[in-house]
């Protein structure tokens, strides 16, 4: 291959794994939100679109004149430690969504009008003269024009093709009568179990902050540890333009760009993520009662009497404590069994080092 035809071969690798983790970060991306990104995935779309199908099992759709691109994520494993809404704003959405189908068009009081109706039909409480009625209906409005469904205005101008893309579900969901029923993806009941090993390996890797071998099944961990499956693994990884880090205790993606990741750690302007942080330092000790870290949040508040305002009325110890562990959680850095926290290997990473003279 000539000169010329290197860079260009590495050029297109290069930019079909921004775009696999563009979508890994956004799995609806619009021309709107990020127009160079959206071009990039657009031009790479046959590519980025292999990536997925090949070794995750997720379907990829670009539409250039509609603008925008959509990664259906499935898993077997729906990620409750980061829901996008409480109950009652997801129930809000569904009705929201509906009659942005009905009428695409409408002004802000018409639309709140017509949902306070269908949720009065459905035997649903709303009343927007209520405030936490008003902030879920606001906080909906906000999410879908952060997905780029919906202009806020003048008028409310929704986007139905988008709307109708927002949930990934294998199956609709008038047709099951619960989540495993909705997540269910048939196409493994007959296939090679080859293919469900690599899929379902490799969206636990690249979706999971860290993967355990305790979390891990046999057939996964004999895929992974075996020499096709690691070659196949490695191999997936590097075209996302990621690498692989192996250790005893289990498996971590590292996207060294930080383009796949949504949410970062550690990170100084949220106050939850600084108090995980500091109860990571209380955890290298030993493990601790919920408590125990309660008391430890509690001396950090009173110390710093100026920060994390929103935590210092009555029980905001409590409260920070509690998001703290949430998202030590998330990230795979402690698990709490019956009142006790644990520290989990992942949290080596940010362990404080003693420097010696």
């Amino acid at each position: 291959m000539s000169r010329t035809g290197n860079q260009l071969a590495r050029l297109e690798s290069e930019e079909v794994a921004r775009g696999v983790r563009l979508l890994l970060a956004r799995p609806l991306l619009t021309a709107t939100q990020d127009h160079d990104g959206f071009d990039l995935i657009r031009r790479r779309r046959e590519p980025i679109t292999k990536w997925f199908d090949y070794y995750c099992g997720w379907r990829v759709v670009v539409e250039p004149r509609a603008g925008y691109a959509r990664l259906f994520k499935v898993t077997q494993r729906p990620d409750r430690t980061r829901p996008a809404f409480d109950r009652r704003r997801y129930t809000l959405l569904c009705l929201v969504c509906a009659e942005l189908l009905a009428a695409p068009v409408s002004t802000l009081d018409e639309l709140t009008t017509r949902t306070k109706h269908a949720a009065a039909e459905d035997g649903i409480q709303f009343d927007p003269a209520r405030r936490s009625d008003r902030n879920a209906f606001n906080d909906v409005l906000t999410f879908l024009e952060d997905q780029g469904a919906v202009e806020s205005g003048e008028h409310v101008r929704a986007d139905p093709t988008l709307i109708t893309r927002l949930l990934a579900a294998p199956v609709p969901p008038s047709t099951v009568d619960t989540i495993a029923g909705l997540t269910r993806e048939t196409r493994y009941d007959t296939a090679h179990r080859s293919l469900w090993q690599r899929h379902s390996v490799m969206r636990r890797l690249i979706d999971d902050p860290v993967l355990y071998r305790e979390d891990l099944n046999a057939s996964q961990l004999g895929f992974l540890t075996s020499p096709a499956g690691r070659k196949v693994v490695q191999t997936g990884i590097r075209l996302a333009g990621c690498t692989l880090e192996e250790r005893a205790e289990g498996y971590l993606v590292v996207d060294a760009d930080a383009i796949a990741t949504d949410t970062r750690f550690p990170d100084d302007d949220n106050h939850a993520k600084v108090a995980a942080l500091l109860l990571l330092d209380r955890l290298a000790q030993g493990p601790a009662t919920t408590e125990d870290l309660v008391e430890e949040v509690r001396e950090l508040l009173t110390k710093f009497r100026t920060w994390a305002k929103a935590y210092q009325s009555d029980g905001g110890a409590g409260r920070l404590a509690a998001d703290a562990l949430e998202l030590l959680a998330a990230f795979g850095l402690a698990r709490t069994d019956n009142g006790t926290v644990h520290r989990l290997p992942a949290a080596a990473r940010y362990a404080v080092e003693e420097l010696n003279d």
